[in-house]
């Protein structure tokens, strides 16, 4: 009987969060999200431009603001104070002598402090912890189809350019050597990236957008030499994660952007220490077998 009782528990305690409508849009909300985030994911990964997701992300903070202030979608307000920042860095990289690094980090603070100020001055219904952090089990009915169309103009651009875009981010001196207008793929990439932080907004916010736009790409480049497997197992980790993750901020009472990304890392760290080929374990296993152990003893013949 005990036995009984102890399944029942278990079994409710699984489905409790299906009976909730909010929770489930938020899961699937979330699934869709880590989908985009995950594709886009490797795109940066082989392009090396997680700094750059990272100043995009801070960027849109007072486009959110002015946006929620006129009374009109917050996602035009983020794409435009989005792309307006890489508009920016391109200009001042181009007319000073600095390296991109040093002007994606005056840029992307100096937007984001804007917001800061705008965020204190402007009368508005935004709640800083919102914009930071995501609150995908609040999301409303317009925030959802704004979500849905960011992403889904995302996941188009990138199908219709893969071969182009997957070309500038593997090698941009092959791809202008051809004939492809690096120029071009340079701004399509960075559009679609802000759209993808617009779509990611309300489910994880602007601090941890990094994180999904980061990690999902790094753990298909651990696993995978190939970029289609590479891109599968992104999908994967990022779709897994951000189910499992709202999932179980119901049950735990925690942030839910930030349990998808703790779950996202641990993932993350599971793979780093175990991928078959480029695993610590592997590398470890590899140098072991290429060099013999130094307390092995040597055996001398003497041939005299």
């Amino acid at each position: 009987m005990s036995q009984l009782v102890a399944v029942t528990d278990g079994w409710n305690w699984i489905v409790e969060p299906f009976q909730y409508a909010f929770l489930v849009r938020a899961i699937w909300v979330s699934a869709f999200v880590g989908l985009v985030c995950a594709v886009l994911s490797c795109y940066i990964t082989l392009k090396g431009w997680s700094l750059m997701g990272d100043a995009i992300s801070h960027a849109v903070v007072p486009g959110v603001v002015i946006a929620y202030a006129l009374n009109i979608p917050y996602a035009i307000g983020a794409f435009i104070f989005g792309f307006g920042a890489t508009v920016a860095i391109g200009i001042v990289k181009a007319s000073t002598r600095l390296k991109e690094d040093a002007v994606i980090g005056i840029v992307f603070t100096g937007f984001f402090a804007l917001g800061l100020v705008l965020v204190t001055k402007i009368p508005s219904n935004v709640d800083l912890f919102h914009i930071l952090f995501g609150n995908v089990l609040g999301i409303s009915q317009s925030d959802i189809i704004q979500t849905l169309i960011a992403g889904g103009i995302t996941l188009l651009v990138i199908f219709v350019l893969s071969r182009d875009l997957l070309l500038f981010c593997f090698d941009s001196n092959h791809a202008k050597a051809i004939g492809l207008r690096n120029w071009l793929m340079y701004y399509i990439l960075l559009s679609v990236l802000a759209l993808t932080i617009v779509a990611a907004l309300q489910t994880v916010g602007i601090i941890l957008v990094i994180s999904m736009l980061v990690t999902p790409g790094s753990i298909g480049y651990l696993l995978s030499d190939r970029f289609n497997h590479m891109l599968l197992y992104s999908v994967t980790s990022s779709v897994s994660s951000c189910v499992l993750g709202t999932y179980l901020s119901y049950h735990l009472d925690v942030s839910t952007g930030g349990c998808i990304v703790v779950v996202l890392t641990s993932l993350f760290t599971l793979v780093m220490i175990g991928a078959p080929k480029y695993g610590l374990l592997a590398q470890l296993l590899r140098r072991r077998l290429a060099r013999p152990p130094e307390d092995e003893p040597h055996i001398v013949v003497d041939q005299s």
